[in-house]
C-alpha cells in the first residue's frame, strides 16, 4: 500500500533536506592538483615577532582546515591594498577603515574560508564586530588592530560563532612555524597552498619575507588576487611600507588575470614587525628602502604567478608581453584585452596557433595602433608584421610552440616607447565545471 501523496510529498522533502544537511557535513572532494603547480611548497623562514595557527571551524564544510589566525608582536606595522569592486565585502570595507592605524599594541589577522561574508548587509557587519572582537578580547588587543578576512561563496551569513568558538583553541596554538598551515587553511578552489620568501641583507643583518597566498578564480586587476598575507621582520615605518606595497602590487598582482573578474574579498596585507636588528627604514626611496622593495616583489611577483598557474582548470600559463606602444598605459591596454579574450584564451587551451585572435584583441583594446605596423610573436617565433603574416612563419611552427605549458605572446606595435607585460592562463572545460558546481 502507497503512501498518501501529501506524505508522499512531505517525505521526498525530508530526504531533500536530509541530503542537504548531510552535504553541509561532507568534505568536498579535493580538487586535482594543477599541471602548473610547483613541485613544491617552499621553505617559509620563521619570522621573528609573528606566529600562526589554524582550526576546524566548520564554516562550510566540517573536517577541513578553515580558519587561520596570525598574531603579531608590540611594534609592528601593517599596510595593504584592497580590491576597488563596488560591492565589497564588510571584512574589506573593515579593514580599509583599519588600516592606516597605527598604534603600538601589535595586530592580529584572522582569516576563514568557505563563506566570503559578502553581500550579506548588516549580518555581515555584525560577523565582523563579533569576530574581532573576540580576537581581541582573547589577544588583549584594541579591536582597531585586529583584521578580518572571509573568502567563500557570496551572499550567504557568515556562522561566525563557528569561528569564535574555536578561538581559544587557536590563541593556545600559535607558532612561529605554522605559516604552511595559514597557507593551506585559506584555500577555497585552490588546487595547492600557495607560499614564496626570501631573504636580504641590509646594513649588513639579514631581512627575512615570507608570504602565502590563495586565488584560483574571479581573478582580474583591481588589487588583485584573491587573499595574500606577507610577513617580514624588518624594521620600517608604516608610511614607507605602505608606498612599497602600493607600488609593488600594481607590478604582481595588478597584472595578473584568470578569467577578467574582479572579487568582492580581495586583500592584500603586509606586515612588518620589527624584529630584525636592520637600521630603520623611513623612506621608500633610500638605499635600504630599494633594497627591501626588490626583496618584497620578488616575493609579491612569486605569489602572483603562482594564483594564475593554479586558475580554475587552467593548463598553460601565458605572459602577454606588449612593446613598442604610444604609452604605457596603451601596452597594458593591449596586453589585457589580449590576456581576458575568451577567443584568444581558448585558443590556447586549444594548442591552436590563432593569431588572428590576438589581431582582434589588439584591435579591441581602444589602444592606439596601426595594423601594418604591429608584429606578433609566439615565443621566439615571428608569426606576423607589417599587416601579414611572416613569411618565415608556419602552422607548423606555432602549432608546436602551442604544446608547451609555458607560453609567451609578443606584440610590438612600433608606435612609441611604451611598454607592459601581465600574465594569464588559459580557459578550459574545467573552468566552466568548476563554477557551476561551486556552491553544490
Amino acid at each position: 500500500m502507497g503512501f498518501p501523496m501529501g506524505k508522499k510529498k512531505k517525505l521526498k522533502a525530508k530526504v531533500r533536506a536530509l541530503k542537504a544537511a548531510l552535504a553541509t557535513l561532507t568534505e568536498k572532494p579535493v580538487a586535482q592538483v594543477s599541471p602548473l603547480a610547483p613541485e613544491t611548497f617552499p621553505d617559509l623562514p620563521i619570522i621573528r615577532g609573528a606566529r600562526f595557527a589554524t582550526a576546524m571551524a566548520g564554516v562550510r564544510y566540517a573536517g577541513r582546515t578553515d580558519v587561520m589566525l596570525a598574531h603579531l608582536a608590540p611594534g609592528s606595522v601593517v599596510a595593504g591594498t584592497f580590491t576597488r569592486s563596488g560591492t565589497r565585502s564588510a571584512s574589506v570595507l573593515d579593514a580599509q577603515a583599519k588600516i592606516m592605524g597605527d598604534e603600538p599594541e601589535g595586530a592580529a589577522i584572522l582569516v576563514n574560508s568557505g563563506n566570503s561574508n559578502a553581500f550579506t548587509g548588516a549580518a555581515g557587519v555584525a560577523s565582523v564586530n563579533a569576530i574581532a572582537g573576540a580576537v581581541a578580547e582573547k589577544l588583549d588587543l584594541p579591536v582597531s588592530r585586529v583584521f578580518t578576512a572571509s573568502t567563500g561563496v557570496i551572499g550567504e551569513k557568515l556562522p561566525h560563532e563557528r569561528i569564535t568558538a574555536v578561538l581559544d583553541g587557536l590563541a593556545g596554538a600559535l607558532s612561529e612555524d605554522a605559516l604552511p598551515d595559514a597557507a593551506r587553511a585559506i584555500m577555497t578552489t585552490d588546487t595547492y597552498p600557495k607560499g614564496a620568501a626570501a631573504t636580504v641583507l641590509i646594513g649588513g643583518q639579514p631581512v627575512q619575507i615570507a608570504g602565502i597566498a590563495k586565488g584560483s578564480g574571479m581573478i582580474a586587476p583591481d588589487m588583485a588576487t584573491m587573499l595574500v598575507y606577507i610577513f617580514t621582520d624588518a624594521k620600517i615605518t608604516r608610511a614607507a611600507l605602505q608606498s612599497i606595497v602600493s607600488r609593488g602590487c600594481d607590478a604582481s598582482f595588478n597584472c595578473i588575470t584568470v578569467d577578467s573578474d574582479t572579487s568582492t574579498s580581495d586583500m592584500l596585507l603586509v606586515a612588518a614587525t620589527g624584529a630584525s636588528d636592520m637600521p630603520l627604514i623611513e623612506s621608500a626611496t633610500s638605499e635600504e628602502g630599494r633594497a627591501f622593495a626588490e626583496a618584497l616583489d620578488g616575493v609579491t611577483l612569486d605569489l602572483a604567478h603562482q594564483v594564475v598557474r593554479d586558475g580554475e582548470g587552467a593548463t598553460k600559463f601565458v605572459e602577454v608581453a606588449v612593446t613598442g606602444a604610444r604609452s604605457d598605459a596603451d601596452a597594458r591596454r593591449v596586453a589585457m584585452a589580449i590576456a581576458n579574450s575568451p577567443l584568444v584564451k581558448t585558443a590556447i587551451a586549444g594548442e591552436d596557433p590563432n593569431w588572428g585572435r590576438v589581431v582582434m584583441a589588439i584591435g579591441k583594446s581602444g589602444a592606439e595602433a596601426d595594423r601594418d605596423r604591429l608584429s606578433i610573436r609566439f615565443g621566439p617565433h615571428l608569426v606576423a608584421q607589417n599587416g601579414e603574416v611572416a613569411p618565415s612563419y608556419t602552422e607548423e611552427i606555432g602549432a608546436t610552440y602551442m604544446r608547451g605549458d609555458n607560453l609567451v605572446i609578443g606584440v610590438d606595435l612600433r608606435l612609441g616607447t611604451g611598454a607592459a607585460k601581465v600574465w594569464t592562463c588559459d580557459l578550459t572545460n574545467r573552468y566552466i565545471e568548476i563554477n557551476a558546481d561551486y556552491r553544490s
